[in-house]
């Protein structure tokens, strides 16, 4: 079934689910909205407000495109200074400082948590809007990992799709190395300051940079220590293509250096806007850490969720609006995937018609439907509130491990910069 074929029927059961929403409520204002990216967030607001407003006429929508890094100042300023007057009713949060708002600002947002089913979306990304017993947030989109990689480069190596499948961090090494031996590529690219790899490798066996009461989990922290010593070793044996910055990684892969991409699925329409490249590409999962207990071949990296504003005037409007488009509307998560390549993590929409269609870029795989299975197996962490400083904390130390500082000693500069940090 062609692309067009399918949209058309997505569109269709899209709207006339939104036809069921019924009048239920009597809603009367207009919703204002802050995200980023028009071609993504911003677009996708506005699909929904327009699928909502065939069902609710009287409800309009105001969906304001910002960079993401102002709708954060604004958001923070607006917050700390008690000017609820110059907030929006619906905010957009990167997954990894949403609690950090909801443990900063206590009553800033609504919980939701009676009127939406959380049970219904990816464990993984209600932990992560859950303070105490309430839950607020709307979960929206995965930042669900996978392991992209050149078919044609791993077949001239003399491997086949099913050599990549739930491997570990050590056998993708000794991939690297044939790859590089009998292709001339390298197997990655890696930015070693950014610390997004870190963030995927601990996340994969269920850890993070704090533990289950927010206190600081480094020292001790048998995931990142695998994670820092695995990178290390990756660009020790020089399987890395380097990268500085996000244009040099983007180009790392789509000029064709390098065999393979490890990220978020985000990254699916960078991929594909190479049409040259249709049909050299495969996707497994990602690589497992070696010797780490509850290590496994799922992760995440990114992600962002919808907080309605506790101050709103039109609070249970903009719950409402929430709740019957991104939690029950299956169609519309067809059709953001289909034309933006929106993987959300409502589970229900794995079933839906988009996620089941062959993919000919990447030689005829379900690459939806196996980001969707991936989906579910992430593991739950708690971000805490001050992720970004301890990358900031991992990125300033992972290359004096390269150069061969010992790894306890690196984990120590990293514990004791982070607490100079957040302090």
């Amino acid at each position: 079934m062609d692309k067009q074929k399918v949209l058309s029927r997505i569109t269709g059961v899209a709207l006339s689910g939104a036809c069921v929403f019924g009048a239920t409520a009597a809603f009367a204002g207009e919703i204002t909205i802050w995200c980023w990216d028009p071609n993504f967030n911003v677009a996708i607001m506005k699909e929904a407000g327009e699928i909502y407003t065939k069902s609710h006429p009287d409800t309009t929508f105001n969906v304001v495109d910002f960079a993401k890094t102002d709708v954060e100042q604004k958001l923070q300023t607006a917050l700390a200074s008690g000017a609820t007057n110059a907030l929006p009713d619906i905010v957009l949060i990167e997954d990894y400082g949403a609690q950090k708002y909801l443990q900063s600002f206590p009553g800033a947002f609504a919980a939701m948590d009676g009127v939406v089913d959380y049970d219904a979306f990816a464990p993984y990304k209600v932990q992560l809007m859950t303070v105490g017993d309430k839950v607020y947030g709307m979960p929206f989109d995965t930042g669900v990992t996978g392991m992209y990689y050149r078919r044609d480069y791993l077949e001239e190596a003399g491997f086949k799709p099913e050599d990549m499948e739930n491997i570990t961090w050590d056998r993708f090494i000794e991939i690297g190395k044939e790859v590089e031996a009998k292709t001339g590529h390298k197997m990655t690219t890696l930015d070693l300051n950014d610390g997004g790899m870190t963030r995927i490798m601990m996340q994969s066996a269920g850890s993070w940079y704090f533990d289950e009461n927010g206190d600081l989990n480094v020292l001790d922290n048998a995931a990142l220590k695998a994670a820092l010593e695995t990178q290390a070793k990756i660009a020790e044996e020089g399987l890395i293509y380097p990268a500085t910055g996000w244009s040099d990684y983007v180009n790392a892969f789509t000029s064709g250096n390098v065999a393979s991409v490890i990220t978020g699925v985000w990254i699916t329409g960078t991929i594909k806007a190479q049409e040259d490249q249709s049909g050299k590409w495969g996707v497994a999962p990602i690589p497992k850490l070696d010797g780490v207990e509850g290590a496994g071949n799922a992760s995440n990296l990114g992600g962002s969720s919808w907080y309605v504003l506790d101050s709103s005037d039109v609070k249970d409007e903009a719950i409402d609006f929430l709740n019957e488009i991104y939690a029950k509307d299956t169609g519309f998560y067809q059709k953001i995937l289909v034309e933006r390549g929106a993987v959300g993590s409502l589970l229900a929409a794995r079933e839906g018609e988009a996620y089941q269609e062959a993919d000919p870029f990447f030689g005829g795989e379900k690459v939806w439907q196996k980001f969707s299975d991936w989906l579910n197996q992430i593991p739950a962490v708690d971000y805490g509130i001050f992720t970004n400083e301890l990358d900031v904390a991992v990125t300033s130390n992972l290359q004096s491990l390269i150069d061969g500082k010992p790894v306890d000693e690196v984990l120590k500069a990293i514990n004791d910069q982070a607490k100079f940090q957040i302090q």
